[in-house]
């Protein structure tokens, strides 16, 4: 299955990425990790410290000339079957794998994301990561998660075609829920109307209806180990709330897969 996250800046999308891709491959599934977010931080919140992280793919001008512009022609079609496996680090599981299952592999891409603001057109680098990231939701046989970067632009260019499901993430304000539901309706408007949204951080009772948030919910409460470890630790993975954040995301996961 192929999932995209999507929601206002800071909510927690990369956190539950990171989450969901730890509890597959705990439960012996195979899955790439795509961090396709400005902020660049889903390795780090998956425990993989700055220093060992790649630079991300739409820095690599070399693999751009190479690509792109093959032959001396502009190629917005390049060959990228080769990418993910070249480009790819492995990232350990961050909590025990389930007793009796082999654990499967967790591979991250740090792609970036391309945005309007100051550099000038970066279209060469934005066909080289669309086509990277067509390659991996349509061809693959693992699981796949893609961060998408905050707000609504990257639904604008379509890069959550051929996913299979949306999980919208908010927390429990006006403000970020609006966004949401614009996520939401945009993502409906290109076809994908197979949506879950997560309040992160919120205690109870259920969201606004606003027109465009996906109908189907749930919550994650404000976790303690996490409100006790961030200011000194980049990770999410390991928490005292493990055993309830898994059971969470099986619920989020059935309601994708239903």
């Amino acid at each position: 299955m192929k999932i995209a996250f999507a929601g206002k800046g800071g909510v927690g999308k990369t956190s539950l990425t990171s989450w969901i891709a730890d509890w597959l491959a705990r439960n012996g599934h195979d899955v790439w990790m795509v961090d396709a977010d400005t902020a660049l931080s889903l390795g780090q919140a998956s425990g993989i410290p700055p220093k060992a992280l790649p630079p991300p793919l739409i820095q690599r001008e070399d693999l751009v000339r190479e690509r792109i512009h093959e032959g001396g022609f502009l190629n917005l079609n390049p060959d990228v079957n080769d990418l993910p496996e070249s480009l790819a680090i492995e990232i350990p599981l961050g909590n025990e794998p389930i007793h009796g299952v082999s654990p499967g592999r967790k591979r991250l891409l740090v792609m970036g994301a391309v945005t309007n603001a100051g550099g000038g057109c970066a279209c060469d680098a934005n066909a080289l990561l669309k086509a990277l990231l067509a390659h991996i939701v349509i061809d693959s046989n693992a699981w796949v998660l893609v961060d998408l970067e905050a707000g609504v632009e990257h639904l604008g260019r379509g890069t959550v075609t051929h996913v299979d499901g949306l999980v919208v993430v908010s927390e429990p304000s006006m403000r970020s829920l609006q966004t949401g539901a614009e996520v939401g309706r945009m993502a409906r408007d290109l076809g994908l109307d197979n949506q879950v949204l997560v309040l992160n951080r919120h205690i109870d009772g259920d969201p606004p209806i606003l027109d465009g948030l996906p109908s189907q919910h749930l919550s994650i409460p404000p976790l303690k180990g996490l409100i006790e470890r961030q200011m000194t630790n980049a990770s999410v993975l390991g928490l005292p709330e493990n055993e309830e954040l898994d059971k969470t995301i099986q619920r989020i996961l059935d309601l994708l897969s239903n």
